[in-house]
């Protein structure tokens, strides 16, 4: 398509661009959310506002805002700044900008502060290649990340930067950027005869998720493809809202997948409600594999569980099965029986306890000597060597004996000590009969 003078004009006219990029904050002020980096005398803004912004790492979930903030530290700074992504930068583009900062460091005495989006594209390699130019203040580093820095950030780099987290936006916000957008006649929709019911832009609010992007292009596809009235106005109903946004198809990186798994197994040790959620809201909606929260589970079930219920580990484990046979989601109730089972069983942490335990008193002693009468006897020549002595406890009444059986540097170590509740109290009445448990 051929384009001519008027033409190109016209297209660069501010009207022609999305709402959400015409209404984008280019000042503190105008800035939605994140009070709690960004309010009145806190360290960032008063950074910014003094163009004295050090490297940072700016992380938050998409639409929180971070691509907006650097975009006011670029309109508040007397340096360069430049804009890379990392989807597409390569190391090639990073040390091009670096050398040009130098140049103009040396020349001119002017900084360059260099905005890297999505951060956590470049892998560790890409990475190293800014940390010269950061040590040396060669370049100022602005990092986004979507993702868990301290999982995919370079550590060094991490440890030159000051991580300042953003939080979610909710409704609140994506409803004051539609008031505002509403009421600006230069940026906004305010040039517009319309007329939004409240249930409508709360629809809106609501299934944006926070996301104030989603939320202003929604609100202006319904006020250009509504019809106006005989008066001249646009009428926006909630039917109207209704069709303008759609159920947003949520990502699960990997991030949230940790974080998600992470509240599973802690929800496992307190509350079938939040268990069920989790694990559902995971595969609904996030679209996880059901098997990541089984072996989760089974794992719970010894670690958490354990002798104070040993049927926990045999219903997950079966709910496995069932899983492998039957699939999904026909097997969604066999595991949520699982979840429920092994979250209403009394709790003991004495396994994982014994665990850590021995685990730390092998790693902290040399070679173990085992004791003579334990040794392997299945051989000519073994009572001379005097591997003899063993008692065999079912020969004793209780099919038990008391006996030396860890070695003699640790024959009064006590490693699995039985808690009190339900099925371990019986086996901790035992330990108790025995001595607490003689080796």
């Amino acid at each position: 398509m051929r384009m001519d003078l008027f033409s190109y004009q016209e297209a660069e006219t501010p009207r022609a661009r999305l709402l959400a990029d015409r209404l984008r904050p280019e000042t503190l002020d105008e800035y939605i959310g994140q009070e709690h980096i960004i309010g009145p005398d806190k360290l960032l803004r008063r950074a910014i506002e003094g163009d004295q912004v050090s490297s940072i790492l700016l992380y938050g979930p998409p639409g929180c805002g971070k691509t907006t903030l650097a975009n006011i530290i670029s309109k508040r700074t007397a340096g360069d700044f430049v804009k890379l992504n990392a989807v597409d930068a390569s190391v090639k583009d990073v040390r091009e900008v670096i050398d040009r900062a130098r140049s103009s460091k040396m020349l001119y005495g002017k900084k360059t502060i260099l905005f890297l989006d999505e951060v956590h594209r470049f892998n560790t390699s890409r990475q190293d290649a800014l940390l010269p130019a950061v040590e040396q203040g060669i370049i100022i580093f602005i990092g986004a990340t979507t993702e868990n820095p301290f999982h995919h950030v370079n550590g060094a780099l991490l440890s030159r930067s000051t991580l300042f987290q953003l939080q979610p936006l909710d409704e609140r916000h994506a409803l004051e950027a539609m008031k505002r957008a509403l009421n600006d006649k230069d940026r906004g929709l305010g040039f517009m005869n319309l007329k939004v019911e409240e249930d409508a832009l709360a629809h809106l609010a609501a299934m944006a998720g926070g996301d104030i992007r989603r939320a202003l292009n929604a609100l202006e596809l319904a006020a250009v493809t509504t019809p106006s009235e005989p008066d001249g106005s646009v009428h926006i109903t909630i039917e109207v809202a209704q069709e303008s946004i759609r159920n947003k198809a949520l990502r699960a990186d990997p991030s949230t997948q940790y974080d998600v798994l992470s509240a599973f197994h802690k929800s496992v040790r307190g509350s079938s409600d939040a268990a069920l959620f989790w694990f559902l809201y995971a595969v609904e909606k996030l679209g996880m594999d059901p098997m990541t929260f089984i072996r989760r589970l089974i794992v719970a079930c010894s670690e958490d569980i354990g002798l104070a219920n040993p049927q926990a580990m045999i219903q997950a484990v079966t709910a496995m099965d069932a899983y492998h046979k039957i699939g999904w989601p026909e097997a969604k109730y066999n595991v949520t029986q699982a979840i429920l089972f092994a979250v209403e069983s009394p709790k003991s942490n004495a396994v994982a306890m014994a665990i850590a335990k021995a685990t730390a008193t092998i790693e902290g002693m040399g070679s173990a000597e085992v004791p003579l009468h334990l040794r392997d006897t299945h051989y000519k020549g073994a009572q001379q060597l005097g591997h003899e002595g063993y008692k065999y406890p079912h020969d004793y009444p209780g099919h038990y004996v008391e006996q030396q059986y860890l070695p003699d540097m640790l024959r009064n170590m006590s490693f699995y000590k039985a808690s009190e509740q339900g099925m371990e109290q019986k086996i901790a009445h035992n330990q108790q009969l025995r001595g607490k448990g003689k080796k």
